[in-house]
């Protein structure tokens, strides 16, 4: 990640700006487009500047070339700005204007990529937690866990995510809201995986 904030840094604001308007193309039609149509993405008159523009993104390690010469993004082109500032949850104090460092979120969440999925969280039952209704629970994989984690557990056939935990000498499935109760399992208890991130978006 240092090698991009270091590369990241030496882009000028129109450079950056480019950048910007690459991603949001590239978020609504999944694909670089042809110079022609870089043009007019970039609101530029001339495909040698596009070029231009291209090569400067290759170096900055946002984009590349297939062997066949199509573009593609690689994994930096989705990295976010990362304010050196926080926010406050309290009374506001002021955002230094710094863009500061970048992350990619994938590489935030996800550390097995093969061992990870992403599961729709249905109902409230651990709304004390901060897990709510229509969040996607980032899960990997495995087949054990440790007490006091949240899991993605396999219970009499059914699935369910709950704060696993011991009692007795069993294993149980603990609920993060009083209205649901704990779930002792009649007969399996099969771990399918831990929870590792949460992905919530705020709609308008």
């Amino acid at each position: 990640m240092s090698d991009l904030n270091s590369q990241a840094s030496t882009f000028n604001h129109r450079e950056a700006a480019y950048l910007a308007k690459l991603q949001d193309y590239y978020a609504k039609w999944k694909s670089i487009p042809s110079y022609a149509s870089l043009c007019e993405v970039f609101g530029v008159a001339s495909k040698s500047w596009v070029k231009t523009i291209l090569d400067r993104l290759v170096n900055a390690g946002f984009i590349e070339r297939t062997p066949e010469g199509v573009w593609i993004p690689t994994s930096q082109f989705f990295a976010r700005a990362y304010a050196e500032s926080s926010v406050q949850a309290g009374m506001p104090e002021p955002v230094t204007a710094t863009q500061g460092k970048y992350f990619i979120i994938d590489e935030m969440l996800i550390e097995t990529p093969s061992l990870t999925t992403i599961i729709p969280v249905k109902g409230d039952s651990m709304i004390d937690a901060g897990i709510h209704d229509g969040d996607l629970a980032v899960v990997e994989k495995r087949l054990s866990a440790n007490i006091g984690e949240i899991v993605v557990a396999i219970v009499d056939n059914e699935f369910t995510l709950k704060t696993l935990q011991r009692e007795r000498g069993q294993f149980i499935l603990c609920p993060a809201n009083p209205a649901y109760p704990v779930i002792r399992p009649k007969e399996n208890l099969e771990i399918f995986g831990v929870l590792v991130g949460l992905i919530r978006k705020y709609r308008k």
